[in-house]
This record gives C-alpha cells, sequence and structure tokens, in this order.
C-alpha cells in the first residue's frame, strides 16, 4: 500500500455519483493522511462511513478557507500529510481547494492528485463534441453583463465550451444559447453522471429545448 509522504497535500477525487468510481489507491490515503479538508464534513462522513473510513475532517470552504489555509500550511510544516477532497468529483474544479494548493506549492510543499472523476471530462468525452481543444467555464456568473460576455466568448469560439448549470436554471440558459449561438447550433446537455439516470441530449440546441 502507498503510504502518504511527510508535508504533502494530496488532492484526492472522489465520485460524482457512482460509489464504484472510488479508486483503491484514493481509499487508501484518505484512510492513512493526517487530516482529511473537505467542503462539508457531512457530505465527507457518508462516503467516508460507507467505506470505514476513520480520519479527522476538517472543513474547508469559500467562507472559511482564508483563516483554514493557515492552520494547515502550518499542519505541513510539522510534517503532517494532508488530503483535500471536494463533495463530489475532483476538487479545485469550480472549488476553493485552487487557494490551498497555490499556498502549499508558495511554501514548497509537494501536492499530489490521486486522480478520481470529473463531470466536466466525463460529459465531454460521452458528448461526441470535439475534445480535442475546449474551454471550461464552470458555472456562469449571476451578473447579466458577466454571463452575456461569456455567452458572446461561447458563439465565436472555435473549440467546444463546457458549463455547469443547475436544473432550475437549464432551460434558461438554453434559451439564451439559441437567442446568441442560434439554434442549430450542436449542444450535449448530461445529467444524472454516473448514476442509475444518466442521460444525455444531444443534437441542435433547439432539439435539446424541445
Amino acid at each position: 500500500k502507498e503510504e502518504p509522504e511527510k508535508s504533502v497535500l494530496y488532492i484526492v477525487g472522489t465520485p460524482i455519483g457512482n460509489l464504484g468510481d472510488f479508486s483503491p489507491r484514493a481509499i487508501n490515503i484518505l484512510n492513512n493522511v493526517s487530516i482529511i479538508a473537505c467542503e462539508d464534513t457531512r457530505n465527507t462522513k457518508k462516503l467516508l462511513n460507507h467505506f470505514t473510513i476513520k480520519n479527522k475532517l476538517i472543513s474547508v470552504n469559500q467562507n472559511n478557507i482564508k483563516e483554514k489555509i493557515k492552520f494547515l500550511i502550518g499542519e505541513l510544516k510539522k510534517e503532517k500529510s494532508i488530503a483535500i477532497v471536494s463533495d463530489a468529483g475532483m476538487p479545485l474544479i469550480s472549488d476553493p481547494g485552487e487557494l490551498l494548493v497555490k499556498e502549499a506549492k508558495k511554501n514548497n510543499f509537494d501536492a499530489i492528485c490521486i486522480p478520481g472523476p470529473c463531470a466536466a471530462l466525463a460529459a465531454l468525452v460521452s458528448s461526441g463534441c470535439s475534445c480535442s481543444k475546449f474551454t471550461f467555464y464552470g458555472f456562469l456568473p449571476r451578473s447579466k453583463k458577466a454571463k452575456l460576455e461569456i455567452l458572446n466568448n461561447i458563439n465565436k469560439s472555435e473549440y467546444t465550451s463546457i458549463l455547469y448549470e443547475s436544473p432550475k436554471r437549464i432551460i434558461n440558459l438554453l434559451k439564451d444559447l439559441e437567442k446568441i449561438c442560434g439554434k442549430y447550433r450542436k449542444v450535449s446537455l448530461t445529467k444524472e453522471l454516473t448514476k442509475i439516470y444518466e442521460q444525455h441530449l444531444g443534437n441542435s440546441i433547439d432539439e435539446v429545448l424541445k
């Protein structure tokens, strides 16, 4: 088994729905690091309980990340090993953990990725769209001006664009894309990735809206 190294920050991918996607390597690292930093301790606790992983959890989210970074960097200086996980998928993708990794690197600590599921890439490779070059936008901003700017960039781009959106706002997003990109623009809408009811709606914006 791989033993976590001292003073190393591990970026650990967790399942996005199907627990069968959790790698033995990830389970081993989470079992043996000094501390696990997570978005929501309640969510991560459910995952750990399922795999009988017992370890110390610390919540690191958008509201407390600056103060928690100081603590975690201090722990790395004490030769502790730390794993960072998100609620689901690959940490740092639309996730505040990026700041922790930057600070760790700034202090000359290694950051090692334990690869796992990523919703953006899972959706991309099953979409039928070009995978060789793409732009990932994450969740669109709420500001109309900022959102419009990104949608206009998507309209002009030669590359595949990947967006995350809430089910409550998806119809409005598709309507906005239809106005800017035209109803025949190719689009793939993916929901419930890796789960029983995984669904892929493809072809044109017009067809997906219908």
